[in-house]
């Protein structure tokens, strides 16, 4: 593809995932030419967002560290645009009834309610479990509160179930769930759609489709790779979201998000 250096750049409106897309390892960093980049986008005058399944407030933690102003968040539950955040929690029939199979079939669970670092459980083994694959509590303080009604909570942002792929098989109400598995033993009950989010902002702005770029590495991501927008999937993304991208770059941890920005010209 030849790109033109001497074209007139039009406005586009960037939509990255975090994890595995900007951010990468463990502990997670970005890397420098993806600063670099994300800094030559915006004094190029491009809007800049995030689209991750992250809380507000762990994305807001992310954002405020890159000056990135615009975000969508809680899976496309959640944006902020100008400082000013819409964040709209979990349907409360659908928690209500898988947290009530969670309880007959006797797994482990916890739940966020509110926008905060903390999620609440009425079993000691969900820590306990969560402790041995990953440092739950520097991710979400987890408070064990033996007498928590989920029934007299209004609203609940995140939910979190430890359980195995073979159980998830057997679980058919997970079916009217939205989840994502991030990891052999768990999963995170949460908006799936970023596109949602996207949406609202494209339409608060007034933004032409053919102005869009969004960019993932992951199943959550699939939602937001529509026709209308240009997607970049990410060298190291998955399989399923390669194969519906206009764009599959390096990857994330290989300069990948500026390979593709210089690739189609919008930095140079």
């Amino acid at each position: 593809m030849e790109i033109n250096k001497n074209k007139t750049i039009e406005r586009k409106y960037f939509f990255f995932d975090i994890d595995g897309t900007i951010a990468v390892g463990m502990p997670r960093f970005v890397p420098e030419s993806t600063e670099k980049t994300l800094n030559l986008l915006k004094e190029k005058g491009h809007f800049i967002s995030i689209a991750t399944g992250r809380m507000n407030v762990m994305a807001k933690e992310f954002c405020d560290k890159f000056d990135i102003k615009n975000m969508v968040t809680d899976g496309g539950n959640g944006i902020v645009l100008n400082g000013i955040a819409d964040i709209r929690p979990l349907d409360k029939n659908m928690m209500q009834n898988i947290l009530e199979v969670f309880d007959e079939r006797n797994i482990p669970w916890a739940i966020s309610i509110s926008d905060e670092r903390k999620c609440y459980t009425r079993d000691s083994r969900f820590p306990d479990s969560m402790k041995k694959i990953m440092k739950l509590n520097t991710y979400m303080k987890t408070i064990v509160q033996e007498d928590l009604d989920y029934y007299d909570i209004e609203e609940i942002y995140k939910g979190f179930a430890y359980l195995t792929k073979e159980e998830e098989l057997q679980i058919p109400e997970l079916e009217s769930v939205t989840y994502t598995r991030y990891s052999d033993h768990y999963i995170i009950i949460e908006q799936d759609d970023k596109s949602i989010g996207i949406r609202k902002i494209l339409d608060l702005l007034e933004v032409d489709d053919k102005d869009v770029v969004v960019f993932g590495d992951n199943t959550n991501d699939i939602k937001m790779f529509k026709p209308e927008w240009t997607s970049v999937a990410m060298g190291n993304a998955v399989d399923s979201l390669k194969e519906i991208a206009d764009f599959v770059t390096k990857d994330a941890d290989d300069d990948g998000i500026e390979f593709a920005c210089r690739y189609f010209g919008w930095i140079e």
